[in-house]
């Protein structure tokens, strides 16, 4: 299992390398760069907009070819100089190969620049942002699950009762309610003071939270994370639950359940000793996913919403100001993460069910 593993980790590598360069070079035929939102910002108001540009190039630049030419049409009725010194402080004033192997190289240290309109090292903002992302996507993700396969068990063992439907109808009307739909639910009824005001609406805690207790600290997050997490988890279960329910009904009535039954076993080893093993491969295999899905994206107008800082609104914002530093930083993060796990996913693989073996693959 151990080569296993480290041949898998070697591929980690070669997919980086090849979503990043595909990714760069995509983006040079993407309309409207830094450069010329920069030159927009400038015309519209006015020179001070070259202060917030900071001194200095950056170390990870990424631009389209149109900015490398001072006559395109977000550039007419500025001097050329001006626009060659917007080009200089962005770092796009170097060749496109320069420009992309600079970026492999400090991203193999992780080191991922400077933003190009927020300010700051691109690192820092993403460390500043994580805290909120990371209690969102695992909460989430992880209520979902504790949810969803015991429900989908459940309802496998007992298809066709009354629970079955009951259960179906609750899980297709959460499924059909949008997650900030209900989060405005949530805000108006527990937030608001129209009806309760027993939640916050702002930040990850309090602004007293270093003077807290360690345990008063513990209820102080969970208290501001109950309505996003909430919001997020309402239509996340349905789709786990038909997929665990579906799985272990498959199995179920399989030949070798039918064999079991019939040597005398009872119905619950059956379950957990034969199904169970069979059923929560096809659920595992989509935990990855699932969990980089909420992680990165299914947060974003959540955030929003409660006023949280997160990764999925600050890669938003950046692809809508082009700050490539920052969406390519995002991107390298989330695809990183996304191998891991998927490692992790095949090593759960043989501990659900020993009997697979992928050195012998």
């Amino acid at each position: 299992m151990a080569a296993y593993i480290f041949r898998r980790l070697l591929l980690v590598i070669p997919t980086l390398w090849a979503i990043i360069t595909i990714n760069f070079f995509i983006i040079q035929i993407a309309p409207g760069g830094p450069v010329e939102q920069a030159i927009a910002q400038m015309q519209g108001l006015g020179s001070g907009v070259m202060e917030r540009l900071g001194g200095g190039g950056h170390d990870v630049s990424l631009s389209d070819e149109k900015a490398g030419h001072s006559g395109y049409k977000g550039s007419r009725g500025l001097d050329p100089e001006v626009v060659a010194e917007i080009r200089r402080q962005f770092g796009f004033d170097k060749p496109l190969l320069e420009r992309y192997v600079e970026m492999l190289k400090n991203y193999a240290t992780f080191d991922f620049g400077q933003s190009l309109f927020k300010g700051g090292d691109v690192m820092t903002l993403i460390k500043e942002r994580l805290p909120v992302s990371i209690s969102l996507g695992l909460w989430s993700t992880l209520i979902i699950y504790l949810i969803s396969i015991p429900l989908g068990i459940m309802k496998a063992i007992r298809h066709g009762s009354r629970f079955d439907v009951w259960s179906s109808a609750m899980i297709i009307i959460g499924y059909a309610i949008p997650g900030f739909l209900f989060a405005i639910l949530l805000i108006i009824v527990f937030a608001s003071g129209n009806y309760f005001d027993w939640f916050p609406l702002r930040g990850l805690v309090s602004d007293n939270f270093e003077q807290l207790t360690w345990y008063q600290q513990i209820g102080d997050y969970f208290w501001h994370l109950t309505l996003p997490i909430l919001a997020m988890v309402i239509g996340g279960f349905a789709t786990l639950t038909m997929l665990t329910k579906n799985s272990f009904l498959d199995e179920i009535n399989k030949q070798y359940v039918v064999t079991a039954r019939a040597k005398g076993l009872d119905e619950r080893s059956i379950l957990y000793q034969h199904v169970f093993r069979n059923a929560m491969l096809i659920i595992i295999a989509g935990f990855p996913s699932a969990f980089i899905s909420i992680f990165f994206t299914g947060s974003m107008l959540i955030e929003v919403m409660f006023s949280l800082n997160g990764i999925g609104l600050l890669g938003f914002e950046s692809t809508i100001q082009r700050d490539y530093p920052v969406v390519f930083s995002s991107l390298y993060i989330m695809t990183l993460l996304g191998l891991v796990l998927g490692i992790i996913s095949d090593l759960t693989y043989t501990w659900v069910d020993p009997r697979i073996d992928f050195e012998a693959r």
